[in-house]
């Protein structure tokens, strides 16, 4: 309530004074009924933009090969709660259903939101009055110098008291209603930050499990060419023996090889790496990694992609709900900043008995009450309560950046992802029209050094390149599933973009 609501009410309640015997409660009523200190929250408007990209993307290109369908991109559509399930593969479904049932990260954060909620029903406890009961026991003598404390006029003497305590303090100004809906804001925050857990994890786990597969081919790739390159060295170093070539051509080949076999080390790190980050996203020590093992060749590529219109994306994305929830707990700190300069009340009750023996407890002389009324208002704290506003309303204009901020960064991954698609299907096209061209002079090289006609060396030389193209079509097809799962992240899909 700000000061200019506060004045209003005042003068309306002096008005009710002079015109009823119950004007003062009425008075109170009308405070209680009154707005909170502070700025209402106005969540903010979403972006006006229609489309993610400019031009609009609607469709992918294709080419010729298991993981070259077309994609079209369906605005407006309903985002799947299980993605992953798109690529038809049980193995992945089996590893993010482990994930999520066992991943400590994701535990973290749904215990974090669990404890936001049951601290916003501790805050909500102080719209409530607060009631104590006691009991005290003693045993007592007095000096004989002294009156004694008793009407009995003995100097020993038991005492029992029994007390209720009744206080409370009516939010008059709604501080306590702006620290509810702070720990509110909160409990979004915290959920917001569950989903997006979830998110980072179903995302992490298919990714981790691509790049595995991608992995594997890569390696079994590498492996083909030292195949073949040790083939050719002894080849070679018998047609030295017989005089054929030189030991020049042997020693490049026997470089040649070596450099093939340097390739495999680093291929075996990141397979070894990524398994041991598939085991740990699944809540599994290192070596206890799961034994599944995926072909791409196996995966079903999406071939409609549903795509949430560009205004419902700060609805889907966890990170922005997040930030938007923080801005909001921003603006109810402005209001109990603005609350701590006003005037506080309290009301209070005390009731109970003091008696010389526990039967007479119950007895209407020994009983006692009192009831309490009180108000208080800051005067001089050295300006600290106006910084202390100044620097909530601070805070606020802060949470507003990062809110946007996240905004920007939502539509950048959107828009990154879809162009990443449209980028991926040409560039597997073009891997894609590569392998075929070194495939088939491959075959004729082959051909031809059989028959005499060419050295073993450009024999290799074709091995290599046709092996290079392979290893290139592999990562172009798994460039195609690694961007979908990164177009399905981006977009914040999940169990709440269903609700929404």
């Amino acid at each position: 309530m700000r000061m200019r609501d506060f004045r209003l009410t005042y003068r309306l309640g002096k008005s009710w004074m002079g015109t009823s015997k119950a004007s003062p409660s009425l008075l109170l009523m009308g405070l209680l009924a009154g707005c909170a200190a502070g700025p209402n929250y106005q969540p903010p408007p979403a972006p006006k933009v229609s489309e993610f990209t400019a031009p609009a993307l609607r469709e992918t290109g294709q080419a010729a090969d298991p993981a070259g369908a077309a994609q079209t991109f369906d605005a407006g559509k309903t985002l799947p709660a299980e993605w992953w399930r798109l690529f038809a593969s049980p193995q992945i479904d089996a590893l993010v259903k482990e994930a999520i049932a066992n991943n400590p990260d994701l535990r973290a954060a749904q215990s974090a939101l669990a404890q936001s909620r049951e601290l916003l029903r501790v805050q909500r406890a102080a719209y409530l009055p607060t009631i104590g009961a006691g009991f005290d026991a003693s045993r007592s003598k007095n000096s004989a110098t002294i009156a004694p404390p008793l009407a009995s006029n003995a100097s020993i003497y038991s005492l029992y008291t029994a007390q209720v305590t009744i206080s409370y303090a009516p939010d008059v100004f709604g501080g306590v209603r702006r620290q509810v809906e702070a720990a509110r804001a909160r409990v979004q925050a915290a959920d917001a930050q569950a989903d997006a857990a979830y998110l980072t994890l179903t995302s992490n786990v298919v990714q981790a499990a691509l790049q595995e597969a991608s992995l594997r081919g890569q390696i079994a790739a590498n492996q083909d060419i030292v195949g073949a390159e040790t083939k050719l060295l002894d080849i070679l170093r018998l047609q030295e023996r017989l005089g054929e070539v030189s030991a020049a051509e042997v020693a490049a080949q026997e470089s040649a090889l070596a450099q093939a076999q340097q390739a495999l080390p680093p291929l075996n790190r990141q397979l070894a790496s990524e398994r041991d980050l598939l085991a740990i996203l699944l809540g599994r020590y290192p070596s206890e990694g799961p034994a599944t093992e995926i072909d791409i060749s196996s995966l079903e590529l999406p071939r409609s992609l549903p795509v949430s219109i560009p205004a419902a994306l700060v609805e889907h994305r966890p990170d922005v709900r997040a930030a938007e929830a923080n801005l909001h707990a921003a603006n109810a700190q402005i209001g109990i900043a603005a609350a701590a300069r006003l005037p506080t009340f309290s009301l209070g009750a005390d009731g109970g008995s003091n008696a010389a023996r526990i039967a007479a407890l119950t007895s209407a002389p020994n009983s006692f009450w009192s009831l309490t009324a009180g108000v208080a208002q800051p005067i001089f704290q050295g300006g600290a309560l106006r910084h202390q506003q100044r620097a909530a309303e601070a805070g606020y204009a802060q949470a507003l950046a990062q809110y946007r901020s996240a905004a920007l960064s939502a539509y950048q991954g959107v828009a990154d992802a879809l162009q990443a698609l449209q980028i991926d299907a040409d560039a597997l096209q073009l891997a894609v029209t590569a392998d075929r061209a070194t495939t088939r002079t491959l075959q004729l090289t082959e051909a031809r050094e059989h028959a005499g006609e060419i050295s073993a060396s450009a024999l290799y030389v074709a091995q290599q390149a046709a092996q290079q193209s392979r290893i290139a079509l592999i990562q172009a097809r798994t460039s195609r599933f690694t961007d979908t799962v990164a177009l399905f992240q981006a977009l914040g899909a999940g169990p709440w973009a269903v609700k929404s």
